[in-house]
């Protein structure tokens, strides 16, 4: 599969970020913790420099908890303030502000050998589409200051967002980068719905999810099919086995595999598979997420 989706309003919203970068003191990106490499645009890393950095891995609930630890850990040691949540939970982002006030520490500083005292520190939020920024900043409210969607491109514009205790946050278009160079990339972004369904062979991307599942997650399609899918059956007739468990057949007993493929698809992407980390190599040199 060669997977690439990079509509023409990505290439306004990134001119613009790239525009209102001079208004922020912070950059808050939002990775899918599911994803904490694959889902991380480079453009955003490079436009960004110089400013100071929280990452908040995103629906950490539906990844794998060790992997969560893992990364975190990881991208701490890059110099960015890191957070696993869930933005749906408000109690789990608790700590959004003393990380951003510890990101922001050199400003603060500066401001207040100026004078400048209780300076509202101004943050963007940015990440690929879907990623959950517009309920991270609606959480981070306590009211609907945005609105959200469970499919990529439902923010189109720049938003400010005023909170009590001197955070302004700038809610942004998810974006992707042009080119997808290395295509499990994509494949990854497709899974996770942060690119459009519709330049999608739901087939195809599920054929790789089972592979994927095959080689890290051994068990969980039989735990939630009934399928003892061990490493010498091919995928397809893994998929073919789901739609006969899930009586996915239609007139003159022909499969559904594009019906079974649907299902796995919204079943892995709402955790009913479990909690699962796509990106597990944890040991990738600094200079390569950059």
């Amino acid at each position: 599969m060669n997977i690439q989706w990079y509509p023409g309003h990505m290439t306004k919203a990134r001119r613009q970020m790239q525009e209102d970068l001079k208004l922020v003191d912070l950059i808050i990106e939002l990775i899918d913790a599911r994803v904490p490499l694959s889902g991380r645009n480079p453009d955003i890393e490079e436009m960004g420099r110089g400013k100071g950095r929280l990452i908040i891995l995103n629906k950490a609930d539906l990844a794998d908890e060790s992997q969560n630890r893992q990364w975190t850990d990881f991208y701490r040691q890059t110099g960015a303030e890191v957070l696993a949540a869930d933005a749906r939970q408000k109690a789990s982002l608790k700590k959004i502000r003393p990380l951003v006030m510890n990101a922001c520490r050199d400003k603060i500083r500066r401001d207040a050998a100026r004078g400048m005292r209780n300076r509202a520190v101004r943050a963007m939020v940015c990440g690929i589409p879907n990623v959950g920024k517009s309920t991270f900043i609606n959480s981070l409210a306590g009211r609907t200051s945005t609105k959200t969607g469970n499919r990529p491109g439902v923010t189109k514009g720049k938003q400010w967002i005023h909170l009590n205790g001197g955070l302004d946050l700038m809610d942004t278009p998810g974006i992707l980068w042009p080119k997808f160079e290395d295509p499990e990339a994509g494949e990854k972004l497709a899974m996770i719905g942060s690119v459009s369904d519709d330049v999608v062979q739901s087939e195809e991307l599920v054929l790789k999810l089972i592979c994927l599942l095959q080689k890290d997650y051994p068990g969980r399609l039989e735990e939630r099919y009934g399928i003892a899918a061990d490493d010498s059956m091919a995928p397809a007739d893994i998929l073919e086995a789901v739609a006969k468990r899930r009586g996915m057949i239609g007139k003159g007993g022909i499969v559904s595999s594009e019906r079974a493929a649907g299902m796995m698809l919204d079943e892995f992407r709402s955790g009913k598979l479990g909690r699962i980390t796509l990106d597990r190599d944890v040991r990738i040199p600094a200079e390569k997420i950059r």
